[in-house]
């Protein structure tokens, strides 16, 4: 593989990471801030562990590739924004909290999806992407039907 090509997947891995560990970040304050007897209390705990397990594959692969892995979530835009406001907004508005968790799963579905059109991305690279545009996917459902 050439250093530039291997430097791109690098990249790539690294940008859905901060995603990830962004999405991980708020699935935990939605688990830390709601009652114990919140019906979907136990759905935040499992995301946020999914998207954990998505964040050490992804920190793996760089680190595969002879990369320095993203240990820190960013905020990449508007859109996505919704991972950090959505905790103030739970305690004020559940509806709101939920829309702001599908704005940020598509958020990330569409940066995986980015990504994964790009020609230089293939092997291990596409199968972690393509699984983090099926988490957000799933993600998207999970408030959909609770915001509908």
């Amino acid at each position: 593989m050439s250093t530039d090509i291997q430097t791109k997947q690098i990249e790539a891995l690294n940008d859905i990471a901060k995603v990830l560990i962004d999405s991980k970040k708020g699935y935990e304050k939605a688990y830390e801030m709601v009652d114990d007897n919140f019906a979907l209390k136990p759905q935040f705990l499992h995301r946020a562990q999914e998207r954990g397990q998505l964040v050490e594959q992804f920190q793996s692969q760089v680190r595969h590739l002879g990369g320095e892995p993203q240990t820190d979530g960013g905020m990449l835009g508007d859109a996505h924004r919704g991972w950090m406001q959505f905790t103030s907004l739970f305690q004020k508005d559940q509806k709101a909290a939920l829309e702001a968790i599908d704005d940020g799963e598509e958020y990330l579905a569409e940066q995986a999806e980015e990504r994964l059109q790009r020609d230089d991305i293939h092997g291990e690279v596409r199968t972690l992407l393509t699984q983090a545009y099926h988490s957000a996917h799933d993600g998207e459902c999970f408030a959909d039907a609770l915001t509908s």
